[in-house]
């Protein structure tokens, strides 16, 4: 394929529409490089937007980078323009997760329509309705993960609890973890103090005072007064993305599968939450895995259903994550 880059303020719209892919924390850990010389957008993980602690191997963050590219990948289908996408391209580079060359070739109908549920996506740490997700809309999520070389598996009753339980014990943990408190913290955001990163108190929803939450209590980490307690699903609706292999290239294809699952589940109308509490454990991780339906390395725990849609986070403007290189 050859390369055809867009001009600068088309490249800027993709850069835009990539960033409102979820991230740990809302830590936003990516940055975008347009080389002209090149013809490549390339996208690279930032280590100074790391949490080191919860992610010592950088999983989650290859996480977030991979669902980044799947946003520009959609938002440059909408703009009908084709990518070449190379993982991993330079392994003297490790910090350069992709590179991407755009062309006029026809895009992917499937990719351009999913671009209204980029706009719209949030996570939802509210409660969800106790109100069953017909099979075909979850065999839509199923095949979305697909698409993107993952596999989505849905718990039986007995793994859902199993899930649950994970959850609560990887809270216990944490709460008795006085440098995972901190790190957890520092990412979360007072009312309006507004910051372009983290996760806002807004978007804390409210404790759990019954019912099976199966979502991260960011309120765990940063007391907000007045927030307010509900009843949770009694059984929410759980999905877990898996890959069949563990390594870099791994997770970054599952960040793609995760945001395309997020997307697809958004333009079905559902509400989605995801939580990683459980896969932060090395001990704890193996038994998320759904033993009875090959889920192979569990990446993320999807919360799905119908719901409020959560409010927005806030992103880094793109001036901060996309540097034009002229000459290379």
């Amino acid at each position: 394929m050859v390369s055809t880059l867009p001009d600068l303020a088309t490249v800027v719209a993709l850069v835009e529409d990539a960033v409102r892919a979820p991230s740990m924390h809302n830590a936003q850990p990516w940055r975008f490089v347009l080389r002209h010389r090149a013809g490549t957008l390339d996208l690279r993980g930032d280590p100074g937007r790391a949490v080191p602690h919860a992610d010592p191997e950088h999983r989650a963050l290859r996480l977030g980078c991979g669902a980044a590219l799947f946003g520009l990948r959609v938002s440059a289908a909408r703009a009908g323009l084709s990518c070449a996408v190379e993982l991993l391209p330079d392994p003297a580079d490790p910090w350069l997760f992709a590179s991407v060359r755009l062309s006029g070739g026809v895009p992917e109908e499937e990719l351009a329509a999913l671009r209204p549920a980029l706009r719209a996506r949030h996570t939802s740490r509210f409660p969800f309705r106790d109100e069953a997700v017909p099979e075909a809309v979850v065999d839509g999520l199923r095949a979305a993960a697909l698409l993107e070389g993952c596999r989505l598996t849905v718990p039986d009753d007995w793994h859902t609890d199993t899930v649950l339980t994970l959850v609560q014990d990887a809270e216990h943990r944490e709460d008795m973890d006085a440098e995972l408190r901190a790190e957890t913290a520092a990412w979360m955001r007072g009312a309006g103090t507004g910051e372009a990163d983290g996760v806002p108190a807004a978007a804390f929803g409210p404790a759990r005072s019954g019912g099976a939450a199966g979502v991260r209590d960011f309120g765990r980490a940063r007391h907000v007064p007045d927030r307010g307690r509900a009843v949770f699903e009694r059984r929410p609706g759980l999905a877990l993305l898996g890959t069949r292999d563990d390594g870099p290239a791994d997770w970054l294809r599952a960040g793609q599968a995760l945001h395309r699952v997020l997307l697809r589940a958004t333009a079905d109308g559902l509400a989605t939450s995801m939580t990683s509490q459980p896969l932060e454990w090395p001990e704890l991780r193996p038994t998320v895995r759904d033993p009875l339906r090959g889920t192979g390395h569990v990446q993320m725990v999807i919360r799905y259903g119908y719901g409020p849609p959560g409010p927005a986070s806030p992103r880094r403007p793109v001036a901060e994550v996309l540097e034009v290189l002229e000459g290379r």
